[in-house]
């Protein structure tokens, strides 16, 4: 999965090179968010000045603001457009990868359940979720590198907290500990998804291999046998809902009490007035980007458990290519 792509002359542009052009073009779109949050803060200060004295801002002043906003947003949105494209390229690499190598030793797969799943569908599914899952994961620990210290500073802001009072650095505190308490519930609350989700896979791979073997041969794919086959199917399928049901009670209810966390931390501080409104929207705004980087588990679960899954099935594939690899090599027994 990693050393046909990665360790490979023939991929090393774009393995090497690619990798760096999109780390490269994430912390840059990290930057300009950086920027848009500054952005906010200046123009509800500016909001809050003109309501509350008619005429201390001109027109212009409001039209610079939203033309500053403008060109940031729209950097941002060709970067995005232009990072996405190279990646699905990228990605599509990664897989191409994977299925030479996989088709390079075929002879020794052939035989595997499924071999032509793991090869066409778990290859494609692997580069499809690294995709996703991959450029999240750098881009939060980008935004944790250049949030966390504005929500640090602006932390100073900040009177006291609910029930703690003065604590330095509060809001990066109440950040951590809320995505903390948040990964170790639903790690908990979802530990049985991986192995249901590999579980899946295999009966979806015995059904379907049936069904292939029917096409060609009268005797096979009977109803009974399919029947058999696809109880199975739905027995599974049938678990995996049930568990995902107070997977998602749990997930969705932590995920919309959070809206209300930095507004609870910041009770105090707004009731005593000591911070403007656009401040408090600087504050609200970094501390959910810091939050959400925080929450990359938690948000990325059912992601992570079907990639482990997705995982599991080509590791055991791969498994199979060392063991015949060794078997290749193992000295012939002489002659007694």
């Amino acid at each position: 999965m990693f050393k046909s792509f990665f360790f490979s002359r023939r991929w090393l542009p774009w393995s090497l090179l690619g990798t760096a052009v999109i780390l490269f073009a994430t912390w840059y779109r990290v930057e300009l968010d950086v920027q848009i949050n500054e952005w906010f803060g200046s123009f509800y200060d500016l909001v809050q000045k003109a309501l509350a004295k008619p005429g201390s801002i001109t027109t212009a002043d409001y039209w610079a603001q939203l033309n500053l906003f403008l060109r940031i947003a729209m950097l941002y949105v060709t970067i995005a457009v232009v990072l996405d494209f190279f990646v699905k390229h990228y990605i599509f690499r990664w897989r191409t990868a994977m299925n030479d190598y996989y088709m390079s030793h075929w002879d020794k797969l052939r035989h595997i359940e499924g071999a032509a799943q793991r090869v066409q569908e778990d290859t494609m599914r692997f580069a499809t979720i690294m995709e996703g899952l991959g450029i999240d994961f750098m881009r939060s620990l980008m935004v944790l590198g250049a949030f966390l210290p504005i929500l640090a500073t602006l932390s100073a802001k900040v009177t006291e907290l609910p029930w703690f009072g003065t604590v330095p650095y509060s809001l990066v505190w109440v950040a951590i500990a809320f995505a903390l308490a948040g990964t170790v519930l639903l790690a908990v609350v979802g530990i049985k998804l991986p192995g249901l989700q590999f579980q899946n896979q295999r009966v979806e791979a015995a059904y379907r291999k049936e069904l292939v073997y029917g096409e060609d041969d009268p005797a096979r794919a009977s109803p009974p046998e399919t029947g058999r086959l696809f109880g199975d199917v739905r027995k599974n399928y049938f678990r995996l809902f049930f568990h995902y049901l107070y997977f998602d009670v749990a997930k969705w209810s932590y995920i919309q009490f959070g809206v209300l966390v930095p507004y609870i931390a910041l009770a105090p501080t707004m009731v005593s007035g000591a911070v403007t409104l656009g401040v408090m929207q600087q504050i609200v705004r970094a501390f959910g980007r810091v939050e959400s980087s925080f929450q990359f588990l938690v948000l990325s679960w059912s992601t992570i458990v079907e990639l482990m899954s997705v995982y599991k099935r080509l590791r055991a594939f791969e498994r199979q290519i060392e063991a015949g690899d060794a078997a290749d090599v193992r000295p012939a027994a002489t002659p007694g």
